[in-house]
């Protein structure tokens, strides 16, 4: 069966990290077919929107989809953020985003040399903070308003809450809950109170909730003693920020953002931005979008592919052939064909 794939390539550097994830993965011989969407800033210059009124109904007609990145200096953050990503991720009710955060052999770190990190955060995608509800009043006044909303349903916080400790079963067993109970008085309190109903069905997973400034210290201090972290919308962008420097830097993380349970098409993309500092001159790292292509087979069940392009990618890391950002000297395009040789 052939899997079809929208590829958003989006602004900045994402065209040029997605060209090379897609080299590799053309590398293993799959069937497997690339549709481009051309969504993102230039879109919203010719159009007034980030991507078509149908955008929803043309993604589901694919069975997931390899992002770039999204943003430009053009237009403001919340207008591009807003304009793409957050309503594919709401409207596809993608309520999974989960983040892989391991220390590739080779790949520069503060931790380089010792027993690797190998963290997966697990972070709800679709409420909490970024629920989009609000508002402002008395714009332009000296009494302004801003009004940003956290939401937090029963139903959400228990389904990627669950989920996080099915995927504990399968890795060391080991939850840590984000959480800022003791300053929240209502969305981390129900967050807590659902997280202990949801440990006390999974007795064979170690359970602890930990407030998020303690988790963020725990991280840098002792990172190896976490294995699965599950984090609202807002603590889970933040962490895993922090982790992506644990495991070399931006450039090298990877996310998916999925609808555990369903057939809905999820969304894979680095977790690095734009970059359009560096845009057009063959300088991006591509192993965060290299990474987030390996998860993506691994969602379309091409488990031995993932396997196969997982390999060769760390082969790369280990042998030295990085971007400058790691310390090297290759291009993006030099880092996409060594991967593609070694698949």
């Amino acid at each position: 069966m052939t899997h079809r794939v929208a590829v958003i390539a989006g602004d900045g550097a994402g065209p040029e990290v997605v060209a090379e994830a897609r080299k590799a993965v053309d590398a293993l011989g799959l069937e497997l077919e690339w549709v481009e969407l051309p969504w993102g800033t230039e879109h919203y210059h010719a159009h007034g929107a980030m991507m078509p009124s149908d955008a929803l109904e043309v993604v589901r007609q694919h069975d997931a989809v390899l992002l770039g990145a999204v943003g430009d200096p053009s237009v403001p953050d919340h207008v591009t953020l807003w304009g793409l990503l957050l309503p594919l991720r709401q409207g596809l009710d993608l309520w999974a985003n989960l983040r892989p955060a391991r220390l590739l052999e080779g790949v520069p770190s503060p931790l380089a040399g010792r027993p690797a990190v190998d963290m997966l955060f697990v972070r709800e995608n679709t409420e909490g903070e970024y629920s989009g509800v609000g508002g402002r009043a008395h714009q332009g006044l000296p009494h302004e308003v801003g009004i940003e909303t956290a939401v937090f349903t029963r139903e959400g916080v228990r389904r990627v809450l669950k989920h996080a400790f099915e995927l504990a079963e399968t890795r060391r067993g080991v939850v840590t809950s984000a959480t800022k109970s003791n300053a929240s008085r209502y969305g981390y309190v129900l967050w807590d109170e659902i997280a202990e109903e949801i440990a006390a069905e999974h007795p064979d997973v170690s359970y602890e909730r930990v407030l998020v400034d303690a988790l963020a210290a725990q991280m840098v201090r002792s990172p190896l003693s976490l294995d699965v972290v599950v984090a609202s919308n807002l603590f889970g962008d933040v962490l895993t920020d922090i982790a992506a420097e644990l495991q070399g830097g931006m450039g090298v993380a990877a996310s998916a953002s999925l609808a555990p349970g369903s057939d809905t098409p999820g969304i894979f993309e680095p977790v690095h931005g734009s970059a359009p500092d560096i845009a057009g001159q063959g300088i991006a790292n591509p192993v965060g979008a290299i990474w987030s292509a390996a998860l993506l087979l691994e969602h379309l069940g091409e488990a031995e592919g993932a396997a196969r392009l997982m390999g060769a990618l760390e082969d790369v890391c280990r042998e030295g052939t990085r971007t400058r950002d790691l310390g090297g000297t290759a291009s993006t395009s030099e880092v996409g064909d060594a991967v593609s040789a070694h698949v």
